[in-house]
């Protein structure tokens, strides 16, 4: 079982920045995603973005132009950084790995989670 470990969620205002950083214990090698989801009170849980070893890079449409997910897998980490936030975007935020083939198609499916990082998006 990959272990994750998040960072950097907190507090901002409306257009504020953060940025979320997950570190794994390992990546067991070829194919692998991380990604990252949150969710919402009241809400399910929704995929905002990840990527995989195929090269692949995924954006919720509520976050294109806004959030860039990006893999170093030398560090082992997966990070998120967050620009023009909404109070939309108010949620625990969820690192996410998966192993095999099954998360390279979509909807991803993920074998490990990290357990997770507020953020809160104040008007």
């Amino acid at each position: 079982q990959v272990e994750l470990q998040e960072s950097g969620g907190g507090s901002v205002e409306v257009g504020g920045s953060l940025r979320l950083r997950c570190a794994a214990s390992e990546i067991t090698g070829s194919p692998y995603c991380m990604g990252w989801l949150r969710q919402a009170p009241g809400k399910e849980r929704e995929e905002v973005a990840s990527a995989d070893s195929a090269g692949y890079f995924r954006h919720a449409d509520s976050v294109k132009g806004r959030f860039t997910v990006s893999i170093d897998k030398d560090e082992k980490t997966v990070s998120l950084q967050m620009t023009g936030l909404k109070p939309e975007d108010t949620g625990v935020y969820y690192c996410a790995y998966g192993g095999d083939w099954s998360c390279l198609s979509w909807p991803r499916k993920y074998s490990s989670w990290g357990q997770g990082t507020q953020v809160t998006v104040s008007s």
